[in-house]
């Protein structure tokens, strides 16, 4: 690993926990759902912890597919241990910031919480992992293929 930090707990936003869901045709998507399998696989196996914020499930509700809305949610009931806040009023102070540098409002939140309860957070969002890497560099934030690659997961 680049950082020399060792990654335990994992946070993944509701994109990437919904990678598997999206059309396969783009070689991308199926090259970051086969890495969301083996990140998962991982957390199976012991190997990392999920984190699983209010934001999860809140995103996770308004998803119309019920099949994909009970999946992702069994995966975060089995293995998300509750991201907190140690203080809710700070987080909104910088969800605010956050949002103000250009992220939006799920973004900063996920943000947020990420970096209260995980080592890192997984995203398949480009623009919010390049946004994140610019203005948070002591905060690793990468993409599902990025984190496998430097994990070792095969």
């Amino acid at each position: 690993m680049a950082s020399g930090k060792e990654f335990r707990t994992l946070y993944l936003d509701v994109c990437t926990l919904c990678r598997p869901y999206d059309d396969q045709e783009q070689v991308r998507i199926r090259l970051e759902t086969n890495a969301v399998f083996l990140i998962l696989e991982a957390v199976r196996r012991g190997r990392y912890i999920l984190a699983a914020s209010p934001v999860h499930y809140q995103e996770i509700g308004a998803t119309e597919d019920p099949q994909e809305r009970a999946d992702i949610e069994e995966i975060l009931g089995a293995f998300g241990g509750e991201a907190k806040l140690q203080d809710p009023a700070a987080g909104r102070r910088t969800a605010q910031e956050l949002c103000e540098q250009g992220f939006g409002v799920a973004d900063a939140a996920h943000f947020v919480f990420a970096g209260a309860s995980a080592d890192c957070l997984v995203s398949c969002d480009d623009r919010f992992v390049k946004r994140a890497k610019r203005l948070y560099p002591d905060f690793p934030v990468m993409g599902p293929v990025e984190f496998c690659e430097k994990e070792g997961l095969r």
